[in-house]
């Protein structure tokens, strides 16, 4: 009789859902019983199977707004989700973002507790362990650490609440949720993450570190010239290309947009991906602005003919766009403040500080052709990591 897998997700698309569809494939590849429950966006497969609908998100959002309540609406769609895991009778349930307006926590965790299954956690931000951020980093706020959240700097950020500000009980909620479940474990896609989890009140689980995984046989070296033509890019320019999926705040954007006012237009061009229409609207004519390109060998080819990919973002609990990039040939640069400082050991990385009133300079004159691939690159195979999840599995 096969194994089962079940996992759960806001999205089977974006960063970690994919990371989440991945899984499930490599897992049925290996005489798994894979199924990914989702609460947003497209099916990847048919044994993607949603969570709930439109008027369930659209009511987790007003409870969000209102009350600073995120992960208690959705009662509905996840009582109907855990009856379908129920039927299932999984011999592990994978856990990755269990936020996003689609999940009942408390129900969930409520269920998780009695269930006797076997549970991995994969923390991609730090939201289980704060009263209400994903991220604490840029704001230097640390009240998390001793469970004391009030007063939240992040209380108009995602997942945004315009009235109160509960951040104080929701953290007191989350540690009486999450903790004392039997047979979980918290994986972490790098070691800046696992440290802070060490610090929160999770810190009792056993913890190990997976980095995340991309496609080597897509994101690898390849031809820019089709790519430089469909975008209207200049083939005689030096190009230092941006990537996320959303330009939040804390992704960077006004830092291209310094950057933009020293770089020389005849020889420099910059490209950012990911943006939205407004966006694009307000960019300086020496850059380029594209919406979020889907397609996985286009993006490759991008990051191809970039001579540098610059990553701003000032919270990466692992960056993939980063990892992309340099698989393709193409060096990074970024901060120091986050994960992205686990990837200086690879010779195509190098980070800065975000004080260091010299980094744009920096980033200009770091452009040149792309480098050979570092072979460490191989450690980041979707593969490799993948195995690590079997192997996780079978020794829980």
């Amino acid at each position: 009789m096969s194994k089962k897998l079940v996992q759960i997700n806001v999205t089977c698309n974006g960063s970690t859902g994919r990371i989440m569809t991945q899984i499930q494939e490599e897992a049925s590849k290996e005489g798994w019983e894979a199924y990914s429950f989702y609460g947003r966006g497209k099916p990847a497969n048919d044994k993607c199977l949603k969570i709930g609908n439109k008027f369930d998100i659209l009511f987790h959002v007003l409870v969000t707004r209102l009350l600073d309540l995120h992960g208690y609406a959705s009662k509905r769609a996840t009582k109907k989700m855990i009856k379908q895991i129920k039927s299932i009778d999984p011999d592990v349930i994978q856990l990755h973002n269990l936020h996003g307006y689609y999940l009942n926590i408390n129900m969930l965790f409520k269920y998780l507790k009695t269930c006797n299954k076997k549970i991995v956690w994969t923390l991609h931000d730090c939201w289980a362990f704060t009263g209400h951020c994903t991220h604490f980093t840029y704001p230097e706020c640390n009240k998390w650490k001793n469970e004391e959240c009030s007063k939240c700097p992040r209380k108009w950020e995602y997942p945004a609440s315009l009235l109160m500000d509960n951040s104080s009980r929701v953290i007191k909620k989350k540690k009486q949720l999450f903790t004392n479940i039997d047979k979980l474990i918290i994986v972490t896609p790098s070691e800046w993450l696992k440290n802070l989890v060490n610090q929160s009140f999770l810190k009792d689980y056993k913890l190990k570190v997976i980095n995340n995984g991309i496609d080597l046989t897509i994101f690898k070296p390849t031809n820019t010239i089709d790519v430089k033509r469909k975008y209207n890019i200049p083939a005689d320019k030096k190009i230092i290309l941006g990537v996320a999926s959303i330009w939040s705040p804390n992704k960077g954007l006004n830092e291209f947009l310094q950057l933009s006012k020293q770089i020389n237009e005849k020889d420099f061009c910059i490209v950012l991906v990911g943006l939205n229409k407004k966006q694009i609207e307000k960019l300086p004519s020496n850059v380029i602005g594209l919406s979020r390109i889907e397609n996985l060998e286009e993006l490759a080819n991008l990051y191809t003919c970039a001579n540098v990919l610059f990553n701003p973002s000032k919270e990466e609990s692992f960056s993939l766009v980063t990892v992309e990039a340099m698989a393709c040939g193409t060096p990074v640069i970024g901060y120091n403040n986050s994960a992205i400082k686990e990837f200086d050991r690879l010779k195509t990385c190098r980070t800065l500080n975000l004080s260091d009133n010299n980094r744009f300079n920096k980033i200009i004159t770091s452009c040149k052709q792309n480098n050979d691939v570092d072979k460490n690159i191989n450690k980041f195979s979707i593969k490799s990591v993948i195995k690590e999840y079997m192997n996780l599995y079978k020794n829980l």
